[in-house]
């Protein structure tokens, strides 16, 4: 009891302290790093979310339609005087069309579904990620990166196959790319039709994207009957086809209405091109920029993409020169042409790496020096020594030396 100033008391009461929470714990690398890779995953969602939607979209026009349809014709018939059998003929009619709507509404409905559940699968695939399957995700990942290159490069079926045998149909594009494949095999069969169906399909779209696509689909189907010498039907399909986009691309207009005087056989440069066989290829890899675009996918193949961000950290002068060594990824020529438009690498200190041990040479470790010329690791050359009665042979060259002749190199 402690008496107060004023003459109260008071007691003190012992209050057991509260334990502080244990501080969280900084994440491992392994989680940073798995954090890292989910953020390169927006294709991966992206592309079947685009799908679906386009999917429903189809299936409201087509309700739509037939709903118009059904609706008019009950229309004329409740406004017309109609006999009972002609009144019977008309509901058969009806019934049947409605029966097929029914169907559609179905078939269209699992259709949704199906494309619903694999949204669905490519979350449930990103949240089991964790750092203790890491290893086991990033190999379903390189599948992933595998299957997309082939189904841009055109091998369907190796695609396919690879993505049955690993199980990743669901984690995978092939009907979307699918669908490309049918208008891509028609450009190169030099058809446009299919090409002109897929611009309808997806015209709100393309228009929001100021696409000139089907304007360059137009010209070249022009461009096809002036080679025919079917001027008449040319200059016909101009004014109802080409005229609509003579506000905006009036010049492009003019000059391939001047095919109708120069003709297929023209030596005039100007005017030659527009009908070379290499038009029908730039179709086809224009297609293919808007068909990514549409589904936000990269337009660069995405192990194009990976690769690029590794060779940015290895691309230096040196990798270009002749003797560049066998073990760097950039002695190849595949690879240096993938890391053709990189910058070199910014490396403020260099390293450097011994040729025998692949170790990394510092102070611990210091390189030396051959009387040729020629730099290793005093760990490999000391182990070498011992080896050969303290006689070095330089690995790369055949070059033989005494280990008292090596000279000590310092990094600074």
């Amino acid at each position: 009891m402690e008496s107060l100033p004023n003459g109260t008391a008071t007691t003190t009461l012992a209050t057991p302290a509260t334990p502080k929470a244990p501080a969280p714990a900084p994440p491992s690398s392994r989680l940073v790093h798995l954090a890292e890779s989910l953020k390169l995953e927006h294709q991966f969602l992206r592309v079947p979310f685009e799908h679906y939607k386009k999917t429903i979209r189809t299936n409201n026009r087509v309700v739509e339609k037939e709903v118009s349809a059904v609706i008019s014709v009950v229309s004329e018939a409740a406004d017309s005087d109609l006999s009972n059998d002609d009144a019977v003929r008309h509901l058969t009619s009806l019934v049947s069309r409605l029966q097929g709507l029914k169907r559609k509404l179905e078939e269209g409905s699992r259709t949704e579904n199906l494309q619903a559940q694999r949204c669905r699968a490519r979350l449930d695939h990103l949240e089991s990620a964790d750092a203790e399957n890491l290893s086991d995700w990033n190999n379903m990942r390189l599948k992933r990166i595998l299957v997309d290159y082939m189904l841009r490069l055109s091998y369907y079926d190796t695609a396919a196959k690879l993505a049955e045998s690993s199980n990743i149909q669901d984690l995978v594009d092939i009907d979307v790319f699918q669908e490309a494949k049918k208008v891509i095999d028609a450009l190169q069969n030099k058809e446009v039709a299919p090409a002109l169906v897929w611009c309808a399909d997806n015209k709100s779209r393309l228009k929001k994207s100021k696409s000139k696509f089907e304007f360059q689909l137009r010209l070249q189907d022009f461009i096809e009957l002036v080679r025919a010498e079917n001027n008449l039907r040319a200059i016909t399909y101009a004014r109802k086809h080409l005229a609509p986009w003579g506000a905006t691309h009036m010049k492009e207009l003019q000059r391939v209405m001047a095919t109708l005087a120069f003709r297929s056989n023209t030596e005039c440069t100007t005017y030659k091109v527009l009908f070379e066989p290499k038009q029908w290829d730039v179709l086809v890899e224009q297609f293919k920029q808007e068909f990514c675009k549409l589904y936000g996918m990269t337009l660069e193949p995405l192990l194009n993409i990976y690769l690029q961000a590794g060779l940015s950290a290895l691309k230096t002068p040196y990798c270009y020169e002749d003797d560049c060594t066998k073990e760097d990824p950039l002695s190849q020529d595949s690879f240096r042409k993938l890391a053709l438009p990189l910058p070199y690498s910014k490396q403020h200190h260099s390293k450097l790496v011994c040729y025998i041990t692949k170790e990394l040479m510092d102070t611990e470790n210091p390189p030396q020096v051959l009387p040729n010329g020629y730099v290793y690791s005093a760990k490999a050359l000391q182990e070498m020594a011992k080896k050969n009665n303290n006689k070095i042979t330089c690995p790369r060259s055949g070059f033989v030396c005494n280990y008292s002749e090596l000279v000590k190199a310092y990094i600074s």
